[in-house]
């Protein structure tokens, strides 16, 4: 059985100025007392989401969609959900100047090692670039991509560089780029106004 779904059921809010982290924070209020609201619900979420970061060409999101199996698709969904909480434990651990648990490092470790496992080489006019060259059928590539995303983050971007929104119930993930490394967020643009259209979908629930 295939995908039947291939519309996206959500424009995801890219604010991070990184895609690994702007994919951490697809579970939305993680740290609210009621609970977290998960934004990547199916495969089709992680595919577009994948799209909307720059990650993957639309067209070959499309023929993911078109074409992985939907038992492929929902492992692949919960291998990524894993690397996101891999890579969301061993950021707010550098935040909170603690060490990441040995076994997150070691989650980490055999997703980026997946992900480089699959990559080849191949000239690009005078050069030689790392590509997934052949492996466009894989139900994994979105996956594989965000891995290398985030690999590249975590092994290259000073911790400093990486803070979190002051609500204490949302602490969405964001880099750093300002001149001074002193950048706030949250304001109303992003976070109040997150939070004003959850308390009017609470009220109409009501």
């Amino acid at each position: 059985m295939k995908i039947t779904e291939i519309a996206p059921s959500r424009n995801f809010q890219l604010v991070a100025a990184h895609p690994a982290l702007d994919f951490i924070n697809t579970l939305d209020w993680r740290f609210r007392q009621s609970g977290p609201e998960e934004f990547l619900n199916t495969y089709t979420d992680l595919v577009h989401f994948s799209t909307q970061s720059n990650l993957m060409p639309s067209k070959q999101a499309q023929h993911l969609l078109l074409t992985v199996p939907t038992r492929k698709a929902a492992k692949t969904l919960e291998s990524a959900r894993e690397l996101r909480e891999a890579l969301a434990e061993t950021i707010y651990s550098f935040l909170d100047a603690r060490t990441p648990a040995t076994t997150t490092l070691e989650t980490l470790e055999r997703h980026f090692q997946e992900a480089r496992r699959h990559q080849r080489l191949h000239r690009k006019a005078t050069r030689l670039e790392w590509s997934f060259a052949g492996m466009e059928d894989a139900s994994e590539l979105p996956l594989w991509l965000l891995a290398l995303s985030a690999s590249n983050l975590i092994t290259s971007e000073p911790t400093p560089m990486i803070r979190a929104c002051d609500n204490s119930e949302c602490q969405w993930l964001f880099l750093d780029t300002s001149k001074n490394h002193t950048k706030r967020w949250c304001d109303m643009k992003i976070c109040g106004n997150r939070m004003k259209a959850r308390r009017f979908k609470a009220q109409r629930a009501s």
